[in-house]
């Protein structure tokens, strides 16, 4: 993370929890539904070896998710309010890519922006996250020079913790905590972030095969 402490693993309970009942939201791709079912734990967040092996051997026909292109409810509501109670946050939003653009698809709280409202990419907290695909955090708005300090005030944020939604080398989209009040986040809110970014991934991941197996059943 830039210009923060590394953030910790989680191996809380409820949270395994959560990350279990998330997950279960999703539909199961139609492959899974042989194989036998075990216990959810951290380890469904990573890809199969075979989805690994596949992403890393470069462009060979292997698509990436397009969060645009599928239905993400009711996971991507779930999750954002999940965030918000877990971090004490006023508010949460994800974004994800639509095009060229990264547009808030879910929203709770009274200091998240409205849905359908673009993100911006080339400046600001929410800019360097899909730069540099890290996590990034503002500790009090009114005296960090690379807010857009305009829109903070509007929202009445002060603290912004921003994680970046990877999959593999490429950055879906942006999940944000937002606080109306300075230094409200802290080391154990930036893992629980980043369980709950590779926890969206992986519903983005799922419904996408999903609706890969639906579209070559019809042609």
């Amino acid at each position: 993370m830039l210009r923060q402490p590394t953030a910790h693993l989680i191996t809380d309970v409820e949270l395994n929890r959560l990350v279990r009942d998330l997950l279960y939201t999703v539909p199961p791709h139609e492959s899974d539904i042989s194989e036998p079912k075990v216990p959810a734990t951290f380890a469904v967040l990573s890809p199969s070896r075979h989805h690994a092996r596949s992403m890393h051997s470069g462009s060979r026909g292997v698509a990436e998710p397009d969060p645009s292109d599928i239905d993400l409810e009711p996971a991507i509501s779930v999750i954002t309010e999940r965030a918000q109670a877990l971090t004490r946050a006023t508010g949460a939003a994800i974004a994800l890519r639509r095009g060229a653009e990264i547009v808030c698809r879910a929203r709770t709280g009274r200091t998240a922006p409205d849905l359908g409202v673009c993100l911006q990419t080339t400046s600001g907290i929410s800019g360097e996250c899909v730069r540099t695909g890290e996590v990034v955090m503002c500790n009090d708005a009114e005296r960090d020079q690379q807010v857009d300090i305009a829109t903070c005030r509007r929202l009445g944020v002060r603290s912004i913790l921003a994680a970046p939604l990877r999959h593999f080398r490429r950055t879906l989209g942006v999940f944000e905590v937002l606080s109306s009040v300075p230094n409200a986040f802290h080391e154990g809110d930036i893992a629980t972030m980043q369980m709950l970014s590779s926890t969206m991934v992986a519903a983005i991941s799922r419904l996408a095969a999903n609706r890969s197996v639906q579209r070559a059943k019809v042609s």
